[in-house]
């Protein structure tokens, strides 16, 4: 999958291959959060998967030079409205890495 977007299903066959592998929760970490995790949760929750995301394990670059908060505020706020994000028929939230629990998340 080469990624060219902030949201990882746009252009991507991230898709296709999580309906061939019947995956329909998802488990959100890595980079860059003000761009790349907050796309990529939202474009979950939109074609309609569960969205959970780690909420110690996103970080993003010092931006404050153009106008944005500190990383840490940047990482603060994505993790309060992502813990009380909520829409029909999916779910969303946070878990920090020690209380991620994959059992159960086959589906």
């Amino acid at each position: 999958m080469n990624k060219a977007y902030a949201d990882a299903f746009e252009d991507t066959d991230l898709e296709s291959v999580l309906a061939e592998r019947g995956i329909g929760r998802l488990v959100i970490a890595g980079a860059q959060t003000d761009e790349c995790i907050r796309s990529t949760l939202h474009g979950a929750i939109v074609r309609g998967y569960d969205a959970l995301l780690v909420s110690d394990a996103h970080t993003t670059e010092d931006l404050r030079e153009y106008g944005a908060p500190s990383p840490d505020l940047v990482i603060a706020h994505t993790n309060l409205y992502w813990e009380y994000h909520t829409a029909p028929g999916r779910t969303a939230g946070t878990v920090t890495t020690a209380d991620l629990d994959f059992t159960g998340m086959a589906s």
